[in-house]
């Protein structure tokens, strides 16, 4: 509204301004002689400058009508092309004005104006090879999917555009979440341009999503060989698509080749801790227990895991609790600081009954690095060592809102998952996993802060009543040989 009340303004102002000087014009006295065979004119003012601008058109016009003679010459020498280039050297130009209004429209996210500009340029120009990409990308922008459409399927029928087209389509079946479809048309652009680095990515992650492990591997290969992925970086991500394909390892099913594939994983990336337990547990089905143990020792040297002790756990399953602890030793001394070590030989020596060297182990991890896991390990150490039930409660009532502890999270979007996955189910990205602790504040859940005091007041009342019942029966049970019950008849 304030552009065309400004457009008005100006078109006022400038009317103002030519009838403002036409009328000096007219007021000035003097003006121009022109002699011409001997007779002489006199112009006023205003009127030289009208001749002024009748002689400039004259030049402009005698120019072009040069022009097309000279082109009408070479037409007649033989140049049967000399005509059409000089009527279309101004459509030409007309039509490449309107390409760059378009594209510059475009940049600036003017979609509408960006269309009109691109339906100019096609009708001057008339190369939809130029024009179409234009079309299609100015309908995107301004909301026009089906007409953006129509431009990508005529960018299919030339082979410089085909690229272009199938790019376009498959971004737009994307946005419909049509992810087959977008799948088969990644395929065919990869085909197209092998080394374009955002097909490969987007293929790669419509492959993982769709469970083709075979297939995201051979687009892995292809990433590597176009140099579009460091090679420590494919390493990683094969051995993440080794795993997956591997996932079923434990099924009563699980083939042969799915447990090669386990063992591979752990091969390629031995610090990826999920390729290094299911690693470990197709040796175990196969009885080798000794290649399982040094593989998770390995492992556990690396980075130690939950899911690494549950694995070294499961090499002996028979054994007693203190057998375990003197077993897990091993683990311990490759890392004794290691806050997972310290929990680990606690939670063991609590199941073993060897309450003071749990509160070794845990030593002051519960208040450095406090969680609900260590938390719970305290309340239960405290209880094993007789401590009273406040205590014990207080152990709990902190565990209740204290963070989880070390979780799988996205690196992307930070969303946490409950086990580890080749793609983040929330952004879909792939090998974005990672083991750390959360981004949380203290108090992890206001409603169980708000808990906190019913919870508590139950135990207390709990144990109270527990007391007075005891009080109760304490003489009842004094009194009884002095009150026999009475024999019946």
């Amino acid at each position: 509204m304030l552009w065309s009340l400004l457009k008005i303004l100006v078109f006022v102002a400038i009317v103002a301004l030519l009838a403002f000087g036409a009328d000096l014009l007219m007021d000035t006295g003097g003006g121009v002689q022109i002699t011409v065979a001997g007779t002489e004119y006199t112009l006023g003012a205003l009127q030289s400058v009208i001749a002024l601008g009748v002689l400039v058109f004259g030049v402009w016009l005698f120019l072009k009508l040069l022009s097309l003679l000279v082109a009408t010459l070479h037409f007649l020498n033989g140049d049967e092309t000399a005509l059409s280039r000089y009527w279309d050297k101004g459509r030409e130009r007309k039509g490449y004005q309107a390409l760059a209004d378009g594209l510059m429209a475009l940049a600036s996210g003017e979609g509408r104006l960006a269309l009109a500009k691109a339906a100019r340029a096609e009708k001057y120009l008339q190369k939809p090879d130029l024009t179409d990409l234009l079309v299609a990308q100015a309908a995107e922008m301004s909301g026009d999917t089906r007409k953006a459409a129509e431009a990508y399927k005529r960018l299919l029928s030339n082979q410089p555009t085909r690229f272009v087209g199938v790019r376009g389509i498959m971004k737009q079946k994307l946005s419909e979440g049509d992810t087959e479809t977008a799948l088969q048309l990644a395929e065919k652009a990869l085909s197209l341009r092998p080394k374009h680095e955002e097909v490969q990515d987007t293929l790669l992650r419509l492959q993982a999503q769709a469970e083709d492990w075979a297939g995201a591997r051979k687009t892995l290969s292809t990433k590597l060989k176009t140099g579009t992925l460091p090679r420590d970086v494919f390493k990683r991500r094969d051995a993440v698509l080794a795993l997956s394909a591997s996932k079923g390892v434990l099924d009563e099913g699980a083939t042969v080749e799915q447990q090669e594939q386990a063992i591979e994983a752990n091969r390629l990336s031995p610090d990826l801790v999920p390729a290094a337990a299911m690693a470990a547990r197709a040796y175990i089905s196969k009885g080798k227990k000794r290649p399982a143990a040094r593989l998770l020792r390995k492992t556990w040297e690396s980075q130690p895991h939950p899911d690494l002790a549950h694995a070294f756990a499961e090499i002996e399953p028979e054994e007693s609790a203190a057998e375990r602890v003197k077993r897990f030793e091993q683990l311990a001394r490759l890392k004794p600081q290691d806050d997972e070590t310290r929990l680990v030989m606690a939670e063991l020596n609590i199941v073993a009954e060897d309450f003071p060297e749990a509160r070794r182990w845990l030593n002051d991890l519960a208040v450095r690095a406090p969680d609900a896991r260590g938390l719970t390990l305290m309340a239960a150490i405290e209880r094993g060592e007789g401590a009273s039930d406040k205590i014990v409660q207080g152990w709990l009532a902190k565990a209740l809102t204290a963070p989880r502890g070390p979780q799988w999270g996205c690196d992307s979007c930070n969303h946490i998952h409950a086990e580890w996955a080749p793609v983040c189910e929330h952004c879909a990205s792939f090998d974005t996993l990672s083991w750390k602790r959360p981004e949380t504040p203290e108090v992890a859940s206001l409603a169980a802060a708000h808990m906190l005091p019913l919870i508590t007041g139950a135990l207390e009342d709990k144990a109270s009543e527990t007391v007075e019942e005891a009080e109760i029966l304490e003489p009842d049970q004094e009194q009884a040989p002095q009150n026999p019950v009475k024999e019946t008849s």
